[in-house]
């Protein structure tokens, strides 16, 4: 039951008991059943408008996860090199220790082992990603 229908549940009990208009507490109850009426119809029209704003904000919510989608996801292959995040792994050949490298120190062709500081070089090969028109680094 909603509370516009219990609102005129109550008048109808009221109405219902079959009182003499002209006392006080007759008065006094008409008027409490007034302000019931008008806050049911009130907290109706409340619940309406907020029916409504939450169907918007759903579909706010909606394209702004498609803007998100758009906008934060990466549209290329992870083993592009036009990527420059991308960690190595590289087994040092004087220590033995394995090492991790990023993108810029592979394209640089050498680097230090963190480990003892040796100076490790990298042949670089060829890039077939299609995306940048050069060539892929990779480390061997």
């Amino acid at each position: 039951m909603t509370v516009t229908e219990k609102a005129a549940y109550l008048r109808g009990l009221f109405e219902g008991l079959d009182l003499d208009d002209d006392k006080d507490t007759t008065k006094l109850f008409k008027a409490m059943l007034d302000v019931i009426d008008d806050l049911a119809l009130t907290v109706s029209d409340l619940e309406d408008e907020l029916a409504l704003l939450t169907e918007q904000v759903d579909a706010v919510d909606e394209d702004l996860d498609d803007l998100e989608q758009f906008v934060y996801e990466e549209d290329f292959d992870d083993d592009c090199c036009c990527e420059d995040d991308d960690v190595y792994e590289v087994d040092c050949p004087a220590c033995g220790e394995t090492v991790y490298f990023d993108g810029e120190d592979i394209d640089a062709g050498f680097a230090a082992c963190p480990a003892c500081g040796e100076k490790l070089e990298f042949e670089l090969d060829g890039c077939d990603c299609g995306c940048c028109g050069e060539d892929e680094d990779d480390a061997e």
